[in-house]
């Protein structure tokens, strides 16, 4: 939930408070994503797509925030009495989500020159 009223000009960034900061036990991480809906609703992209807070993440003033950008905006009259194009996100919308998950384990990459496969077709093929 978002922890207070933020505007967001159309392409401008903010960093939207959530309110909460977790103790993460050793050996693991939480993954802050946005709601299937958020950008629907906000016109708003999560900017670094999902974070990943790991477990050092424990400080007095270390509370999670939410990234956003605004792509979409509608026209809202300022304090000003101007039009500006963005979004608010009030406090307590519901913009992200997030998991906790163990931290992936050490695993050694061996470099080839082919792997003897079929190729399948890049990206986007399937």
């Amino acid at each position: 939930y978002a922890n207070k009223d933020v505007f967001v000009k159309c392409g401008e960034r903010a960093m939207v408070p959530l309110g909460f900061a977790l103790e993460l036990p050793e050996g693991w991480e939480g993954h802050l994503a946005p709601r299937s809906s958020t950008f629907k609703t906000w016109g708003i992209i999560q900017t670094n797509s999902v974070g990943v807070v790991d477990d050092t993440y424990i400080g007095d003033n270390d509370q999670w925030h939410m990234p956003v950008y605004c792509l979409q905006g509608k026209d809202i009259e300022s304090e000003n009495g101007e039009e500006v194009k963005g979004t608010w996100i009030r406090k307590g919308d519901k913009i992200g989500q997030f998991r906790i998950m163990e931290v992936m384990p050490e695993i050694e990459f061996e470099e080839v020159e082919s792997f003897g496969n079929k190729d399948r077709g890049g990206f986007g093929t399937t």
